[in-house]
């Protein structure tokens, strides 16, 4: 069974909407600026890839991620052709944060907050009258993890049509954690670059809707991309480093559930968190699953590129968020850059990562990777659809 992509929704710091974001990535233009959301006095590291929507500068407010969510959300809807009412479809939202920073502001300021105001099935509810709400915190992994358990409730017959969304806006004690726990202080997150020190945080929302695929083309129905598969596996291998035998099984599941060779991708999109060790784990294990297949090893194998080069790391929307831009990518055929990538790791030597500018190139089927804290990895692979 394959499942179609008939909508989609983005909101990032580099656009508002999947194709403004795709134009500029593909244009090399950053999300990247002074960090607003909160004084960065305390801090070492003063950069962030946020939206800038704030109504008073220099201020912060609660519930921004839930206003992401529901825009993308609105977006897909109209995209696919669909009413507001998802009465009777279920939404699927992967986050890492869900609205921490709105429980930080009522605790520090004083903010409204209600409990209900935590949950994105409350706002859900009163913008498309949601009934069936599910939030996946699997960290960095979230919403393809969503998008996995999405493609199940088609397939065992319990939807045909679902929601599957990603939302995370910056929130000062997870800011700062990462601040303390990094040994370096990056200044802009440059994934496989050997200047890499560390991740800096991003903010979006993304959405899609997802429709089991017709056995014979539907007259007027436009799909943006269709879903081959969702690998996706817990190694539990350590807290915070990545697990190369973790990451191979999830790659290897993702290809043997769609019955395609490592030949067969030709395209990648990247995890990329510009972490050291993820970059040089991530890079190390695609150097060794598509040495496996016809010209792989040799810089002949499919296109890799790292949007977080540019949004930052939108934590757990980062995954479809990268899905989408696939999707655009496989349709026009044009592969955004890894922003600020000049001199690569040495375990991304022949791997054919996107430098300088974006590459154009005719392609079929796309990887999309996504992994996060305590070894939550997932792979995607889908497909064009001409």
């Amino acid at each position: 069974m394959t499942w179609d992509i008939t909508g989609m929704g983005a909101v990032a710091s580099i656009g508002g909407t999947p194709q403004e974001i795709f134009a500029a990535l593909c244009a090399g233009r950053s999300g990247l600026a002074g960090l607003r959301a909160f004084d960065t006095e305390k801090y070492r590291a003063r950069q962030a890839y946020e939206i800038d929507d704030r109504a008073r500068p220099g201020t912060d407010e609660p519930g921004r991620a839930t206003r992401w969510l529901r825009q993308a959300v609105a977006q897909a809807l109209t995209d696919a052709g669909l009413p507001h009412d998802l009465a009777d479809v279920p939404v699927l939202v992967g986050t890492t944060l869900q609205e921490q920073r709105s429980a930080e502001l009522w605790w520090r300021q004083g903010s409204r907050l209600a409990p209900s105001d935590l949950h994105f099935g409350t706002a859900l509810r009163a913008a498309f009258g949601a009934t069936r709400t599910y939030t996946f915190a699997n960290a960095c992994a979230a919403s393809l993890y969503a998008l996995a358990m999405a493609t199940d409730l088609i397939e065992v017959g319990a939807a045909d049509t679902v929601v599957v969304a990603g939302t995370d806006a910056i929130g000062e004690s997870a800011f700062g954690t990462l601040d303390r726990v990094q040994n370096d202080v990056p200044d802009a997150l440059r994934p496989f670059d050997r200047s890499h020190k560390g991740m800096l945080m991003g903010e979006g929302a993304v959405a899609v809707v997802v429709r089991r695929a017709p056995a014979e083309p539907a007259p007027g129905r436009r799909v943006h991309a269709r879903v081959r598969a969702v690998g996706i596996n817990c190694d539990a291998h350590h807290p915070t480093a990545p697990d190369p035998d973790g990451i191979t099984r999830v790659v290897r599941d993702a290809h043997r559930r769609a019955g395609v060779a490592p030949g067969d991708i030709d395209l990648v999109m990247l995890h990329g968190s510009g972490t050291p060790k993820n970059d040089t784990t991530e890079a190390g294990v695609l150097a060794r699953v598509f040495a496996a297949g016809p010209g792989g090893g040799d810089g002949s194998g499919p296109l890799m590129t790292a949007v977080k080069s540019m949004t930052g790391h939108t934590l757990g929307g980062s995954g479809l968020l990268s899905l989408v831009v696939a999707a655009l990518a496989l349709r026009q055929g044009t592969v955004p850059p890894v922003l600020g990538l000049t001199d690569p790791v040495e375990e991304a030597a022949g791997l054919r990562l996107v430098q300088d500018t974006a590459a154009t190139a005719d392609l079929g089927l796309a990887q999309i990777d996504a992994f996060g804290f305590g070894g939550i990895n997932a792979a995607a692979i889908v497909e064009a659809v001409r």
